[in-house]
């Protein structure tokens, strides 16, 4: 219950410079028709490697994109959609808020910052109170990862019938949705079982939105993939079936705010938009491989993914997040170097060895070991660091890892205790 004691009316004072318009002086014309190429909408960019940029946005952006993100995913007056992501982001007013407008569907917001134990509680209201339903919700590897969690540590031990509730809450939804970055294949088989469908994932960017393509019901899309290019959109891969995604696309951004030399520097010769991001073509399916300046390791002449990497130690039960980056070494031109949480309570006793006679730590000897079978000899991590608790994270759940790197393995992190190195070991044959 409320009521005016949990609520304060305050004044706020105008806070633009030009003055404000009589209602008398603005004029609605039916006949006029509004360029819908001229600036509408700044969205700023999640800054992943770098500072933010902001993305002018045009007018058909709003209107166009939104019809065809709510025709794509069937939205209509009867959906109602939980909002829990920043709309100061592309996914969130893009994704989010935009087409749930435009197609009349409810939007419940969440305030305040992410609790999954109050998400889990929201999601059992929608499965045992129809006033309370639940159709669409979208989010960000971060939370699934935290719903997860709290699921394993919490939920999972209560009695079956009090699973049940959770569960049915989780399978009311028509469609789930995540973007920002990559759904790791293990979180994903998560939520498939508990959800009996999986998880749609989306990719794109701020300055040109979604340009793969993930239907409802379609179980035909391939482990790992992003799905096909959505129509009307013109995607190139530099290297003809493999490297960096070049896009052409009518819901395209028109500048950079403010930085014509930054505009003119992210496109190519022929228009298309260089995208950073690194994918190949199998078929109709495309599969992100990483970030070009971040995620791509040239180590001893290989070139690694790193969310190879990260994918196979997230197989791992033991492995809540990963962060695998590229660290500078003399010998190897780069260290294939894996920052990692821990799942609690997953840990095998066989993997732990004491740490200055009181904690256990996961060594990169046995970390090596499981992964043998997943990776090839030159993908192992040679440098690995455990984190204390959850890896750091923008606001959009996205890791950093351009500022996480070199603050987690520094130039001089062979000094540092908390930082783990494998050094080959070579065998004399015996005379």
């Amino acid at each position: 219950m409320t009521s005016d004691k949990h609520f304060r009316a305050v004044a706020i004072k105008p806070s633009i410079s030009s003055p404000i318009l009589d209602a008398r002086d603005i004029i609605i014309s039916s006949d006029r028709a509004l360029d819908e190429n001229a600036p509408a909408v700044v969205i700023f960019t999640s800054g992943t490697t770098g500072a933010p940029k902001g993305a002018v946005m045009r007018r058909a952006f709003i209107f166009d994109c939104a019809l065809e993100v709510a025709d794509h995913y069937q939205l209509d007056q009867d959906d109602v959609v939980l909002h829990v992501l920043p709309v100061h982001h592309a996914t969130g007013v893009g994704i989010n808020f935009f087409p749930s407008l435009v197609s009349g569907s409810r939007i419940e917001f969440r305030s305040g910052g992410f609790d999954e134990k109050q998400m889990w509680e929201r999601w059992k209201q929608g499965a045992t109170d129809p006033r309370k339903r639940l159709t669409i919700f979208s989010g960000v590897p971060t939370i699934y990862m935290r719903m997860r969690r709290y699921y394993q540590n919490k939920l999972r031990k209560l009695p079956a019938d009090g699973i049940a509730k959770y569960v049915a809450g989780a399978r009311q939804f028509r469609a789930c949705l995540c973007g920002t970055s990559a759904l790791p294949q293990p979180l994903n088989d998560f939520w498939k079982s508990i959800m009996q469908k999986p998880i749609l994932q989306r990719y794109g960017a701020t300055e040109f939105g979604a340009i793969f393509k993930m239907r409802l019901g379609d179980n035909d899309v391939p482990e790992g993939s992003v799905g096909e290019i959505a129509s009307g959109v013109d995607v190139r891969l530099s290297e003809g079936d493999e490297g960096e995604v070049l896009v052409k696309s009518p819901h395209m951004f028109s500048k950079y705010l403010r930085d014509p030399e930054g505009t003119a520097r992210a496109h190519d010769p022929d228009g298309y938009f260089r995208s950073g991001d690194i994918a190949r073509r199998d078929g109709k399916y495309y599969y992100i491989i990483g970030r070009a300046s971040l995620d791509i390791i040239k180590s001893g002449g290989y070139k690694i993914s790193a969310l190879d990497v990260e994918r196979e130690l997230l197989s791992l039960p033991y492995v809540a997040e990963a962060m695998v980056v590229g660290v500078p070494d003399e010998e190897y031109g780069q260290r294939v170097a894996a920052l990692i949480s821990l799942q609690e309570g997953e840990m095998p006793t066989g993997l732990l060895r004491m740490n200055s006679g009181a904690k256990h730590v996961l060594t990169i000897d046995a970390l090596r070991r499981d992964l043998r079978e997943r990776l090839a000899g030159y993908k192992l991590p040679t440098l690995l660091r455990i984190a204390d608790g959850e890896l750091p994270k923008t606001a959009t759940g996205k890791v950093q890892k351009k500022i996480l790197g070199p603050r987690y393995f520094p130039a001089d992190h062979h000094e540092l205790p908390k930082v783990q190195k494998w050094v080959a070991r070579s065998t004399l044959a015996k005379l």
